[in-house]
């Protein structure tokens, strides 16, 4: 089992930044794949970044590319979200996943373990 705990949400004004930080705790970190994932009221959970488990290979999606970093830290067991330049429409409850695997997976149902999730709200 593997323990997720968001953190680092708020709210900011457009085309200010954040960075979201997700901890785990249990199994091996460094054996895990991490993503970050976004839901926003009304809609399905989406795919925004992923992470493998060396680091060396990172995904995006193309309404974030160029815009948020995704990293981790390995003797941490932390993942890292770093947004830039928010956007009204990056507004959403933001998650982070983990997958036992080296692949870094870009859909919701390859991660078998996901945290509470933390609000970001980007204001116009």
């Amino acid at each position: 089992q593997v323990q997720l705990e968001e953190s680092g949400g708020g709210l900011v004004q457009a085309g200010g930044s954040l960075r979201l930080s997700c901890v785990a705790s249990g199994r091996t970190f460094n054996s895990y794949a991490m993503g970050w994932f976004r839901q926003a009221p009304g809609t399905e959970r989406e795919f925004v970044a992923a992470i493998s488990w060396s680091g060396g290979t990172t995904y995006y999606a193309d309404s974030v590319k160029g815009r948020f970093t995704i990293s981790r830290d390995n003797a941490k067991n932390t993942v890292y979200l770093q947004m830039n330049s928010l956007k009204p429409e990056d507004t959403a409850v933001y998650y982070c996943a983990a997958d036992y695997s080296d692949y870094a997976g870009r859909a919701v149902f390859e991660y078998d373990y996901w945290g509470q999730g933390t609000q970001v709200t980007v204001s116009s």
